[in-house]
């Protein structure tokens, strides 16, 4: 039974990633109707939100049938970051994450997201600092290290579940690799069999099966799953990794009829939180695998990407069910 802090997440949870441009509140909110345990938000800037810079705010909404859910903060500066937090608090989340993973350059570059995997001190006081600085759950998402030769991450999640980290996500590869390669779990599983370690330990990386998610659950031993991209256009992963963990079977693939209602509702939520023109716009890397397999599907998928109104979407939509169904 993995919980962070007071609550209760059930056996082996499935989280969905923070990811950016991706993690908003229409797709959360799908992704939890389908079986989700914990939503995380897009990453945010500390520096954006001291700013008050409109898309850093934005990304602070959530819904109230998304939780248990958890904003994810990046920045390396300790005053911005503890700002940050009095800030966070007021749209009241669940849990509070650090984001010490995200390997892009220009967060990289000022020593943020996985940046601080070069200074393992900082990393440590800033957690420290940010648990002392509120009652809200912090937890720590991470990668094993910076690159191949500093691997140290079963002495790292020591040391932040230590000053109050309340559980962390590891993703299976270095800096050094960004999504390149295979992930590696085993570290992780080692963070999990230490025999310190009594916070939740979650793994991060290539879970895009449910014969993956089993394995990371039965062979690896971890407490939950985090998932990112293969949730993309597809938030009924959660639903099958469960079904296959309760009966080893696969759950039959959505039929054309739910993946245009999905994509549909997906559409007008998005419309309804962000405008229409951004709500299009940020849908559109949805469709390719909400329509993913379907052979002959190119001209529809061109149409659906490069459509400028809802109303138009609206007939490619019935388009795709009369000529699929």
């Amino acid at each position: 039974m993995a919980k962070i802090d007071n609550i209760d997440l059930g056996d082996f949870p499935l989280l969905l990633a923070p990811m950016e441009d991706v993690s908003d509140p229409p797709f959360r909110a799908l992704c939890k109707e389908q079986g989700a345990d914990v939503v995380y938000t897009e990453f945010i800037s500390s520096e954006g939100l001291i700013r008050d810079a409109a898309k850093s705010v934005m990304k602070l909404d959530i819904y109230e049938k998304e939780r248990p859910v958890g904003i994810q903060i990046f920045g390396a500066n300790l005053d911005s970051m503890l700002r940050t937090i009095e800030i966070v608090e007021k749209s009241n989340p669940d849990i509070i994450d650090i984001n010490f993973g995200c390997p892009v350059k220009k967060v990289v570059s000022k020593g943020a997201g996985a940046g601080i995997l070069k200074d393992i001190p900082l990393m440590v006081k800033l957690t420290e600092a940010m648990v002392k600085h509120t009652n809200l759950p912090i937890t720590v998402k991470t990668r094993l290290g910076w690159d191949h030769n500093s691997i140290q991450i079963v002495e790292v999640a020591e040391r932040l579940q230590d000053v109050g980290a309340k559980a962390i996500s590891i993703h299976g590869r270095t800096r050094a690799q960004m999504y390149k390669g295979e992930a590696d779990w085993k570290p992780i599983s080692e963070v999990k069999n230490n025999q310190r370690m009594h916070i939740p330990v979650f793994g991060n990386g290539d879970v895009d099966s449910p014969e993956k998610a089993t394995i990371m659950r039965d062979v690896y031993g971890l407490d939950g799953a985090m998932i990112g991209r293969a949730s993309i256009g597809n938030p009924w992963f959660f639903n099958e990794v469960k079904h296959f963990f309760k009966t080893g079977t696969h759950l039959p693939k959505a039929t054309i009829a739910q993946r245009v209602e999905m994509a549909r509702r997906h559409l007008e939520m998005a419309i309804d939180w962000k405008g229409e023109r951004l709500g299009i716009v940020e849908t559109r890397r949805h469709y390719t695998n909400y329509f993913k397999g379907i052979p002959h599907f190119k001209e529809y998928r061109l149409k659906m990407v490069t459509t400028d109104d809802f109303k138009g979407l609206l007939d490619i939509f019935e388009k795709v069910l009369l000529n699929f169904d």
